[in-house]
């Protein structure tokens, strides 16, 4: 039998498990940081890519962390409404502006930071770090051949 020619079973469809996988993980991070910080996952998202880049696009960050532009402007916007974002010119587009954390910003992220690391630690801690790494390396894999076969 061809692999086009066998039944789906949804449940061992991959692209099924990855989604109901990547759903319980998110959702279990969407509780802490929503108890712990009062965040949203885009919201998360986009404390973290700051951090790590410093004064950064709203288009920048949706390129980086594939979400919608709405996604993106809706959590900046949240953001700078509670004083953890600041907006800046952006010398290089006066159409655009970057996003800078603020020092508050800045302390959220180094409280939220080891929390997150810490709930990836106990996620993975019954595998081999080899098994994780080569699980990282497939997801990354899989993720340049779903953006090669959108374009």
């Amino acid at each position: 039998m061809a692999p086009t020619d066998r039944p789906l079973v949804l449940d061992d469809f991959i692209p099924y498990r990855l989604s109901v996988t990547s759903n319980l993980v998110s959702d279990s991070i969407a509780r802490a940081y929503e108890s712990l910080f009062g965040l949203t996952i885009p919201e998360w998202r986009l404390i973290a890519v700051i951090a790590e880049t410093g004064g950064i696009t709203q288009q920048a960050i949706g390129a980086r962390t594939l979400m919608d532009k709405v996604t993106v402007s809706r959590a900046a916007i949240a953001l700078v409404g509670r004083g953890l974002l600041a907006r800046r010119d952006n010398p290089e587009d006066r159409r655009s502006h970057l996003l800078d954390l603020t020092d508050d910003g800045r302390s959220l992220y180094a409280a939220v930071a080891p929390k997150a690391l810490d709930l990836e630690r106990r996620l993975f801690a019954a595998f081999d770090p080899a098994e994780v790494a080569q699980f990282v390396a497939m997801l990354r894999r899989i993720e340049r051949v779903t953006l090669d076969l959108n374009r």
